[in-house]
Protein backbone atom coordinates (compact mmCIF):
# COMPACT_ATOMS: atom_id res chain seq x y z
CA UNK A 1 0.00 0.00 0.00
CA UNK A 2 2.93 2.52 0.74
CA UNK A 3 4.51 1.74 -2.76
CA UNK A 4 1.38 2.32 -4.22
CA UNK A 5 1.31 6.01 -2.50
CA UNK A 6 4.64 6.89 -3.38
CA UNK A 7 4.27 5.46 -6.80
CA UNK A 8 0.78 7.64 -7.28
CA UNK A 9 2.70 10.60 -4.98
CA UNK A 10 5.82 10.46 -7.97
CA UNK A 11 3.84 10.36 -10.81
CA UNK A 12 1.25 13.45 -10.14
CA UNK A 13 3.75 15.87 -10.15
CA UNK A 14 4.82 14.48 -13.56
CA UNK A 15 1.31 15.06 -14.86
CA UNK A 16 0.32 18.26 -13.15
CA UNK A 17 3.94 19.56 -14.97
CA UNK A 18 2.98 17.97 -18.89
CA UNK A 19 -0.63 19.72 -18.22
CA UNK A 20 0.81 23.27 -17.73
CA UNK A 21 3.48 22.50 -20.74
CA UNK A 22 0.38 21.79 -22.71
CA UNK A 23 -1.63 24.98 -21.67
CA UNK A 24 1.46 26.77 -22.16
CA UNK A 25 1.87 25.49 -25.67
CA UNK A 26 -1.80 26.20 -26.62
CA UNK A 27 -1.18 29.69 -25.83
CA UNK A 28 2.06 30.12 -27.50
CA UNK A 29 0.68 28.69 -30.82
CA UNK A 30 -2.68 30.75 -30.44
CA UNK A 31 -1.16 33.84 -29.76
CA UNK A 32 1.65 32.84 -32.62
CA UNK A 33 -1.90 32.06 -35.01
CA UNK A 34 -2.85 35.40 -34.11
CA UNK A 35 0.07 37.82 -34.68
CA UNK A 36 0.63 35.75 -38.20
CA UNK A 37 -3.04 36.70 -39.05
CA UNK A 38 -2.71 40.17 -38.11
CA UNK A 39 0.36 40.38 -40.23
CA UNK A 40 -1.27 38.55 -42.97
CA UNK A 41 -3.60 41.21 -43.17
CA UNK A 42 -2.15 43.91 -43.23
CA UNK A 43 0.16 42.76 -46.24
CA UNK A 44 -2.84 41.80 -47.68
CA UNK A 45 -4.76 45.38 -47.53
CA UNK A 46 -1.13 46.82 -48.61
CA UNK A 47 -1.19 44.52 -51.86
CA UNK A 48 -4.57 45.36 -52.62
CA UNK A 49 -3.90 49.00 -52.54
CA UNK A 50 -0.63 48.85 -54.93
CA UNK A 51 -2.33 46.85 -56.89
CA UNK A 52 -5.22 49.16 -57.33
CA UNK A 53 -2.72 52.20 -57.21
CA UNK A 54 -0.53 50.23 -60.20
CA UNK A 55 -3.51 49.44 -62.36
CA UNK A 56 -5.54 52.94 -62.18
CA UNK A 57 -1.64 54.86 -62.88
CA UNK A 58 0.62 53.34 -65.23
CA UNK A 59 -1.50 54.16 -68.16
CA UNK A 60 -0.95 57.91 -67.32
CA UNK A 61 2.27 57.45 -66.14
CA UNK A 62 4.49 58.75 -69.50
CA UNK A 63 6.76 61.94 -70.21
CA UNK A 64 3.86 64.28 -70.58
CA UNK A 65 2.80 63.50 -66.89
CA UNK A 66 6.26 65.12 -65.57
CA UNK A 67 6.47 67.96 -68.32
CA UNK A 68 3.12 69.01 -67.82
CA UNK A 69 1.27 71.33 -65.39
CA UNK A 70 -2.00 70.14 -64.02
CA UNK A 71 -5.03 71.18 -66.22
CA UNK A 72 -9.21 70.59 -66.61
CA UNK A 73 -8.39 67.93 -68.84
CA UNK A 74 -7.09 64.51 -67.25
CA UNK A 75 -5.25 63.34 -70.41
CA UNK A 76 -3.31 66.81 -70.07
CA UNK A 77 -2.30 66.62 -66.19
CA UNK A 78 0.44 66.46 -65.22
CA UNK A 79 3.05 67.36 -62.01
CA UNK A 80 5.87 69.30 -62.77
CA UNK A 81 4.92 72.30 -60.73
CA UNK A 82 4.01 70.19 -57.69
CA UNK A 83 7.21 67.75 -58.42
CA UNK A 84 9.05 71.37 -58.42
CA UNK A 85 7.11 73.10 -55.08
CA UNK A 86 8.39 69.71 -53.22
CA UNK A 87 11.63 70.11 -54.01
CA UNK A 88 11.82 73.76 -53.36
CA UNK A 89 10.08 73.30 -50.05
CA UNK A 90 13.03 70.52 -48.79
CA UNK A 91 15.44 72.69 -49.84
CA UNK A 92 14.37 74.71 -46.84
CA UNK A 93 13.06 72.29 -44.50
CA UNK A 94 16.00 70.06 -44.68
CA UNK A 95 18.71 72.68 -43.64
CA UNK A 96 16.84 74.59 -41.03
CA UNK A 97 15.97 71.55 -39.46
CA UNK A 98 19.18 69.71 -39.53
CA UNK A 99 20.86 72.70 -38.04
CA UNK A 100 17.92 73.32 -35.50
CA UNK A 101 17.78 69.60 -34.29
CA UNK A 102 21.04 68.31 -34.69
CA UNK A 103 22.20 71.70 -32.73
CA UNK A 104 19.63 71.02 -29.56
CA UNK A 105 20.96 67.76 -29.29
CA UNK A 106 24.23 68.56 -29.19
CA UNK A 107 23.29 71.50 -26.29
CA UNK A 108 21.63 68.78 -24.52
CA UNK A 109 23.51 65.82 -24.69
CA UNK A 110 27.04 67.50 -24.42
CA UNK A 111 26.92 70.90 -22.71
CA UNK A 112 23.16 71.23 -20.51
CA UNK A 113 23.29 70.41 -17.19
CA UNK A 114 21.13 67.53 -16.22
CA UNK A 115 18.42 69.24 -14.33
CA UNK A 116 14.90 69.76 -14.09
CA UNK A 117 15.23 72.94 -16.74
CA UNK A 118 16.88 70.37 -19.19
CA UNK A 119 14.02 67.27 -18.15
CA UNK A 120 11.30 70.08 -18.54
CA UNK A 121 12.97 70.52 -22.45
CA UNK A 122 13.24 66.79 -22.79
CA UNK A 123 9.70 65.75 -21.79
CA UNK A 124 8.43 68.99 -24.05
CA UNK A 125 10.26 66.87 -26.94
CA UNK A 126 9.10 63.84 -26.50
CA UNK A 127 5.49 65.58 -26.27
CA UNK A 128 5.47 67.48 -29.53
CA UNK A 129 7.04 64.76 -31.73
CA UNK A 130 3.60 63.40 -30.96
CA UNK A 131 1.30 66.28 -31.44
CA UNK A 132 -0.88 66.12 -34.65
CA UNK A 133 0.62 67.42 -37.67
CA UNK A 134 -2.48 70.28 -38.18
CA UNK A 135 -1.48 71.76 -34.82
CA UNK A 136 1.84 72.90 -36.35
CA UNK A 137 0.11 74.42 -39.46
CA UNK A 138 -1.76 76.51 -37.22
CA UNK A 139 0.96 77.53 -35.66
CA UNK A 140 2.98 78.22 -38.92
CA UNK A 141 0.11 79.84 -40.16
CA UNK A 142 0.15 82.61 -37.22
CA UNK A 143 4.10 83.11 -37.24
CA UNK A 144 5.17 82.95 -40.28
CA UNK A 145 2.54 83.84 -43.01
CA UNK A 146 0.41 86.57 -40.02
CA UNK A 147 2.97 87.72 -37.78
CA UNK A 148 6.13 88.00 -40.30
CA UNK A 149 3.66 88.61 -43.49
CA UNK A 150 5.95 85.73 -45.52
CA UNK A 151 2.29 84.87 -47.27
CA UNK A 152 1.89 81.73 -48.42
CA UNK A 153 4.95 81.55 -49.77
CA UNK A 154 7.55 78.41 -50.11
CA UNK A 155 9.76 79.72 -47.02
CA UNK A 156 6.49 79.58 -44.99
CA UNK A 157 5.76 76.24 -46.25
CA UNK A 158 9.54 74.89 -45.52
CA UNK A 159 9.82 76.72 -42.23
CA UNK A 160 6.23 74.87 -41.08
CA UNK A 161 7.53 71.70 -42.05
CA UNK A 162 11.14 72.53 -40.38
CA UNK A 163 8.78 72.55 -36.97
CA UNK A 164 6.71 69.79 -37.56
CA UNK A 165 9.92 67.43 -37.97
CA UNK A 166 11.95 69.15 -35.23
CA UNK A 167 11.29 67.09 -32.40
CA UNK A 168 12.16 63.45 -34.80
CA UNK A 169 15.22 64.75 -35.33
CA UNK A 170 16.05 66.03 -32.64
CA UNK A 171 15.08 62.47 -30.82
CA UNK A 172 17.08 60.55 -33.19
CA UNK A 173 20.18 62.75 -32.99
CA UNK A 174 20.12 62.45 -29.56
CA UNK A 175 19.76 58.87 -29.43
CA UNK A 176 23.01 58.94 -32.50
CA UNK A 177 25.28 61.04 -30.32
CA UNK A 178 24.53 58.57 -26.82
CA UNK A 179 25.39 56.01 -29.04
CA UNK A 180 29.09 57.36 -29.46
CA UNK A 181 31.21 55.32 -27.09
CA UNK A 182 32.73 57.34 -23.68
CA UNK A 183 36.02 55.71 -24.14
CA UNK A 184 36.52 58.05 -27.18
CA UNK A 185 35.72 61.43 -25.61
CA UNK A 186 37.64 60.45 -22.51
CA UNK A 187 40.82 59.43 -25.62
CA UNK A 188 40.11 63.15 -26.94
CA UNK A 189 40.06 64.86 -23.47
CA UNK A 190 43.01 63.05 -22.36
CA UNK A 191 45.01 64.36 -25.49
CA UNK A 192 44.38 67.73 -24.72
CA UNK A 193 41.20 68.73 -26.94
CA UNK A 194 38.97 70.97 -25.56
CA UNK A 195 35.40 69.95 -25.22
CA UNK A 196 33.97 71.45 -28.41
CA UNK A 197 37.03 69.65 -30.16
CA UNK A 198 35.90 66.86 -28.91
CA UNK A 199 32.33 67.28 -30.02
CA UNK A 200 32.93 68.26 -33.73
CA UNK A 201 36.23 65.63 -33.87
CA UNK A 202 34.98 63.12 -32.55
CA UNK A 203 31.12 62.69 -31.33
CA UNK A 204 29.48 64.25 -34.65
CA UNK A 205 31.98 62.03 -36.88
CA UNK A 206 30.57 58.71 -34.72
CA UNK A 207 27.21 59.81 -34.56
CA UNK A 208 26.04 61.53 -37.98
CA UNK A 209 25.00 58.11 -39.49
CA UNK A 210 22.47 58.12 -36.64
CA UNK A 211 21.90 61.31 -37.44
CA UNK A 212 21.60 61.71 -41.35
CA UNK A 213 19.41 58.43 -40.67
CA UNK A 214 16.97 59.95 -38.44
CA UNK A 215 17.01 63.28 -41.18
CA UNK A 216 16.29 61.46 -44.16
CA UNK A 217 13.17 59.61 -42.38
CA UNK A 218 12.24 62.61 -40.93
CA UNK A 219 12.01 64.37 -44.05
CA UNK A 220 10.20 61.65 -46.05
CA UNK A 221 7.36 62.37 -43.70
CA UNK A 222 7.73 65.78 -44.23
CA UNK A 223 7.25 65.08 -47.42
CA UNK A 224 4.10 62.56 -47.46
CA UNK A 225 2.24 65.21 -44.97
CA UNK A 226 -0.69 68.08 -46.19
CA UNK A 227 -2.40 69.23 -43.22
CA UNK A 228 -0.01 72.00 -42.41
CA UNK A 229 0.60 73.32 -46.13
CA UNK A 230 -3.11 73.61 -46.52
CA UNK A 231 -3.63 75.35 -43.08
CA UNK A 232 -1.00 78.20 -43.88
CA UNK A 233 -2.89 78.19 -47.61
CA UNK A 234 -0.49 76.45 -49.89
CA UNK A 235 -2.15 76.24 -53.86
CA UNK A 236 -4.13 73.13 -54.62
CA UNK A 237 -4.26 74.46 -58.29
CA UNK A 238 -0.29 76.07 -59.80
CA UNK A 239 0.22 76.25 -63.32
CA UNK A 240 3.66 78.39 -62.80
CA UNK A 241 7.01 77.18 -61.20
CA UNK A 242 8.34 78.76 -58.14
CA UNK A 243 11.00 81.25 -58.43
CA UNK A 244 12.07 82.37 -55.61
CA UNK A 245 11.22 81.26 -51.50
CA UNK A 246 8.57 83.99 -51.45
CA UNK A 247 7.08 82.56 -54.72
CA UNK A 248 3.39 81.19 -54.18
CA UNK A 249 3.41 76.55 -54.76
CA UNK A 250 2.22 73.38 -54.28
CA UNK A 251 3.16 70.35 -53.44
CA UNK A 252 2.38 66.48 -54.91
CA UNK A 253 0.24 65.63 -51.54
CA UNK A 254 -1.63 68.50 -52.20
CA UNK A 255 -1.83 67.78 -55.84
CA UNK A 256 -3.53 64.22 -55.28
CA UNK A 257 -5.40 65.56 -53.03
CA UNK A 258 -7.26 68.02 -55.58
CA UNK A 259 -7.05 65.44 -58.22
CA UNK A 260 -8.91 62.97 -55.61
CA UNK A 261 -11.76 65.46 -54.92
CA UNK A 262 -12.44 65.86 -58.93
CA UNK A 263 -15.69 63.60 -59.96
CA UNK A 264 -14.31 62.32 -63.27
CA UNK A 265 -13.16 58.86 -62.77
CA UNK A 266 -10.14 60.06 -64.89
CA UNK A 267 -8.86 62.35 -62.35
CA UNK A 268 -8.54 59.64 -59.73
CA UNK A 269 -6.50 57.84 -62.14
CA UNK A 270 -3.80 60.70 -62.86
CA UNK A 271 -3.51 60.88 -59.18
CA UNK A 272 -2.99 57.11 -58.96
CA UNK A 273 -0.09 57.99 -61.00
CA UNK A 274 1.16 61.02 -58.88
CA UNK A 275 0.86 58.29 -55.82
CA UNK A 276 3.13 56.39 -57.52
CA UNK A 277 5.57 59.23 -58.03
CA UNK A 278 5.31 60.14 -54.60
CA UNK A 279 5.83 56.46 -53.25
CA UNK A 280 9.27 56.21 -55.42
CA UNK A 281 10.71 59.16 -53.95
CA UNK A 282 9.58 58.01 -50.50
CA UNK A 283 11.38 54.45 -51.13
CA UNK A 284 14.65 56.04 -52.63
CA UNK A 285 14.92 58.60 -49.34
CA UNK A 286 14.02 55.21 -46.49
CA UNK A 287 16.51 53.25 -48.82
CA UNK A 288 18.88 55.71 -49.13
CA UNK A 289 18.71 55.98 -44.95
CA UNK A 290 19.15 51.96 -44.34
CA UNK A 291 22.09 51.81 -46.30
CA UNK A 292 23.38 54.42 -44.36
CA UNK A 293 22.65 52.48 -41.34
CA UNK A 294 23.83 49.22 -42.66
CA UNK A 295 27.29 50.79 -43.28
CA UNK A 296 28.26 52.73 -40.70
CA UNK A 297 26.41 50.43 -38.11
CA UNK A 298 29.77 48.68 -37.30
CA UNK A 299 32.05 51.23 -37.57
CA UNK A 300 32.70 51.68 -33.71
Amino acid sequence: MKAINDTTAQSYPKTQKRSSLSGREIKNKLFKSLFIGATAFSLLVLLVLLVQIFTQGIPYLNWNFFTSFPSRHAEEAGILSAFVGTIWMMAVTAPVSFVLGVGTAIYLEEYAKKNRFTQLIQMNISNLAGVPSIVFGLLGLTIFVRELALGRSVLAGGLTMSLLILPIIVVAAQEAIRAVPGELKEASFAMGATKWQTTYRIVLPAALPGILTGNILALSRAIGETAPLIMIGALTYVAFLPEGLLSQFTVMPIQIYNWTGRPQEEFHFVAAAGIMVLLVMLLLMNSVAVWIRNKFQKRF
